[in-house]
Order: structure tokens, then sequence, then C-alpha cells
């Protein structure tokens, strides 16, 4: 049996995952992302990770490579970190897929893990069989991709799918992560609708964004309406899309897409007001895959090779 390791590299957890035929995983291991001592510190977990699978698999399988999801823009052309937060300090131009490629000795390939949770999702997930899929996620940020024949658009320099940063009337004069005012990700993020709670409520001491849901499901006005204004603002996003770019499906991800009921019909009702008729009935579901999508995102990218993500 063909598989390959596909592994999730974000700020505070690396899992991998041993994945075979369909998506299927064999084996899962992780650990805390140590940030705080560096980008050797952090190639060095993700190898331990990968040989710990390696080790583990049978003698049927046949390893054929390594695939990353990593936090950051992704340079496509070498596999390199072009841009990242600090939550990963010192990230910004690190040779990931040459690294681990000398280091593993098989064929690496990098991308965004957002677009690796959207290349999961669509080839075995929600839009398995779907010729396009927009895969949103939302919670801390607000991210995405579009993914067409199995291909991840990763754009010109690979931030393709930054949708926390197109603007929303929800979110005027709000400011933005990127230093900006008006962005979606002011409004519709996890942190986003916690200040927006805090300011009507008055109660300063709120900082997690499922204690707002939690709040809401307890008959909060407050909080009921802060989870209803990132619903509804994430929503008027997703019917624009679907107006720009008319996929398949839309898949919708991360934390907040268990934040309940009045989210989800927040977000519904605005993205109809802001269809046209003619794709009124595009779906709009929910991610099937949890945390193993990027997981098996990353490894599609050895197991397809797919033309935009060449394996090295």
């Amino acid at each position: 049996m063909r598989a390959a390791i596909g592994v999730d590299l974000g700020g505070t957890k690396i899992a991998a995952g041993l994945v075979g035929e369909g998506g299927v995983v064999l084996g899962r291991a992780s650990a805390p992302t140590p940030a705080v001592h560096g980008p050797g510190a952090v190639l060095d977990t993700v190898v331990r990770l990968a040989r710990s699978l390696a080790e583990r698999a049978g003698p049927e399988i046949v390893l054929s490579g390594c695939g990353v999801g990593s936090a950051g823009v992704i340079d496509r052309a070498s596999g390199a970190v072009a841009s990242a937060t600090d939550s990963l300090p010192g990230w910004t131009g690190t040779p990931v897929r040459d690294a681990l490629a000398a280091e593993l000795g098989l064929p690496v390939s990098v991308v965004n893990d957002v677009h690796a949770h959207a290349l999961g999702e669509a080839l075995h997930g929600a839009g398995a069989g779907a010729p396009t899929v927009l895969m949103i996620a939302a919670g801390t940020g607000v991210g995405g991709a579009l993914v067409i024949d199995g291909r991840v658009h990763s754009g010109r320099r690979g931030v393709s799918g930054h949708f926390g940063h197109v603007p929303s009337a929800e979110a005027a004069g709000r400011p933005c992560t990127c230093g900006r005012t008006g962005h979606l990700e002011a409004v519709a993020s996890g942190p986003a609708m916690c200040a927006v709670y805090r300011e009507s409520s008055g109660d300063p001491s709120v900082t997690d964004g499922r204690v707002v849901v939690q709040r809401a499901e307890a008959g909060d006005v407050h909080a009921e309406a802060s989870v209803a204004l990132a619903g509804r603002a994430l929503g008027r996003t997703i019917g624009g899309l679907v107006n720009a770019l008319d996929p398949d499906v839309v898949i919708v991800g991360g934390g907040l897409a268990s934040a309940g009921e009045g989210w989800w019909r927040a977000l519904r009702e605005a993205a109809d007001d802001e269809r046209i008729a003619l794709l009124a009935d595009t779906p709009i579901v929910g991610a099937a895959l949890g945390a193993d999508a990027a997981i098996v995102g990353a490894a599609a990218l050895i197991t397809t090779a797919t033309p935009l993500e060449e394996p090295a």
C-alpha cells in the first residue's frame, strides 16, 4: 500500500499522520510546537514525529514522502516560509522543504496549513467529488482556499485565501490584526467576537469565544448578538465569494463552526441575502474531517502529486 506522512504544523501543536489510500489515517503522532526554541527545534520535532510514524508502518506500506501544511505564507517554488506571524518566532525564511527532505531522505512538499486543510476536505471530506471547492475556516483568524480539480489555488505569492482581510461592512472602523481597519477578521474571528461581547456587555473578563457561545446558548442577549454578528459578517462575505467564484460547494470549518445554531443561522441568512438567484442552491456545509483535515491534505500533496504542488 502506498502511503505518505502528513504534517499539520501550527504555532502551538504539531500533528502528524500516516495517510493511506483514500485519505485514511493509519497512525497519528503529535507534540507541542517548541516555538520559543526557534525554527531548528520546530523542524527537529517534525522529523521526530515523521520518523516515529515511519518506524511503526508495517512492511506492506510503501512510504512515498512527507507533505507539510505549515503556518505562514509558503513560497511554492522553494518550499520555504515567505512570511509568518510571531506565533512562530524566526519562522520567516525557514527552508522547510529542503531541510526536512535532507533529514528524512524523502520527497517533501509544503503548503500553508489552511491550504492543506482545504485540500483534505476537498479530496476526502465534505467536498469529495466536487470539482470546485471553496473552503472557509473561521477561528482565531479567518482564512481558506479555493480548490479546483484537486489543486489548491495558492496565487502568485502563496497568499491566496486570506479571506479575513477582505473589507466587511460589519467591521467598519474596527482594527484588524494586519494593522488596517474594517476587515472581516476584525469582526468574524473568535477573538473579535469576544471583543464585541466585552464592549456590549461591559464584562472585560471574557477572552475565550467558547464562553461567549455558552452564554449565548444560556440566553445572554449580548452574547447572542455577538455570535450573530460574527456569523452574519462571515455569511455576507461567503455570499459575495459565491457570486464571484461560483464554486460547487462551500465548506465552513474552524473553531467557530461549532458556535451553534445561532451562528449558523445568521451565516446562512446573510449568505442567502447576498447570493444572486442563480446561485441560491450552492451548498454551504460544515467540514467533515475535523482535526485530520490538514494531515490528510498535506499527505495528498505527495500521493496525488498535484501540478501546483509538486514534491521536491
